[in-house]
């Protein structure tokens, strides 16, 4: 039998290791986790992406794809049929000492099911919207605190708002301070932004809010990096509010690159309306940007990071940051990719 095996269900996973736009959070903290565990073995099942059915080997680590690619009822069970088949295979070759489950979904139903009927140690890490309202997945596992991590307090306060259980973990996914670089750059970007054009991000306030920052300050150089449905609707915007000269929507740009620009970055906007943690926002104050965001992940301040209610108050609070050229863009790191990894093998006892 092999060594320690530590089981990862995900709804999706890189498809190659070019592939850095790909949930780059859980990316960083899977090439610790091999890092830091170097004697475990780490097996990747991911449910729906990449869409076709394959194995391969992504930095060393075993990833499994169904190929489920989000398609209707009939087709997702046969989704749960291959991966516990799966499992049964993993579990007869090697010593499984837990299944970690990514989202409270399908993940943490098969992950939870199969720990609780083979007696192996299961945790579900709820990483944001999972844990507001109306989570069919939640009612059919009937959960238990002791077996969910929280991404940050706020996902934990949601979830017990909206369900009564009180999760026990939280275990926030750090920085890994070696992805930036040492040297010295000129803070050549006024206001950044990264993210899915969707309507949860609302990038419509945010260009509002360039809009009001430029009526105050003047010429501005902003990048506005992702991709998604919201591109031509955003377009619009810059045109109709004639920002085209000042805003540049770069697309999808690789994980690197937009460490990159965050350490150019003087200004690091999130106008998301609803986040479980937001890596992004901790990746920019580790990158010597100030944030500025709707959302407040955990109930301690982070030094360098503005919770705002309004776009008003977003504008606002930018103008002041611009306007302070005595600014200090030392780096924030709230916390360490490392202390993430450590806590979620402690939880397995080890």
């Amino acid at each position: 039998m092999n060594s320690n095996s530590l089981i990862l269900l995900t709804p999706g996973f890189p498809i190659n290791e070019a592939d850095s736009a790909c949930l780059p959070s859980i990316q960083v903290f899977v090439k610790n986790l091999q890092k830091n565990y170097p004697l475990l073995n780490i097996v990747i099942i991911t449910f729906q992406y990449p869409f076709v059915e394959k194995k391969y080997i992504w930095n060393g680590i075993q990833v499994i794809g169904i190929g489920g690619a989000n398609k209707g009822k009939l087709f997702r069970l046969r989704v749960w049929i291959k991966v516990w088949r799966i499992l049964n295979g993993l579990k007869n070759q090697q010593h499984i000492i837990g299944i970690l489950s990514l989202w409270l979904g399908e993940c943490a139903l098969l992950g939870k099911r199969f720990g609780k009927k083979y007696r192996i140690k299961y945790y579900t890490w709820l990483l944001g919207q999972d844990a507001k309202k109306n989570n069919r997945y939640k009612t059919l596992m009937r959960s238990e605190g002791s077996e969910l991590i929280a991404i940050s307090d706020s996902v934990a306060k949601t979830f017990k708002e909206h369900y009564g259980i009180r999760i026990n973990n939280i275990v926030p996914i750090g920085i890994d301070e070696s992805l930036f670089t040492n040297r010295q750059t000129e803070r050549d970007i006024d206001i950044m932004a990264a993210g899915s054009l969707i309507p949860l991000k609302q990038y419509d306030v945010f260009i509002d809010v360039v809009k009001q920052v430029k009526e105050n300050v003047g010429k501005l150089k902003v990048l506005l990096c992702g991709e998604g449905p919201e591109k031509a609707k955003l377009h619009e915007l810059l045109e109709r509010y004639h920002l085209q000269d000042d805003v540049t929507l770069t697309g999808e740009l690789p994980h690197a690159e937009i460490l990159t620009n965050m350490q150019r970055a003087k200004i690091f906007l999130h106008t998301s309306s609803y986040e479980g943690f937001s890596t992004v926002c901790a990746e920019a104050t580790a990158a010597g940007a100030y944030v500025i965001s709707f959302c407040k992940p955990m109930q301690h301040d982070i030094p360098h990071w503005f919770i705002v209610r309004t776009a008003e108050e977003m504008a606002n609070q930018t103008i002041t940051l611009l306007k302070n050229h005595q600014l200090q863009h030392s780096r924030v790191t709230a916390y360490r990719i490392d202390d993430t990894v450590a806590d979620i093998m402690r939880l397995f006892d080890k």
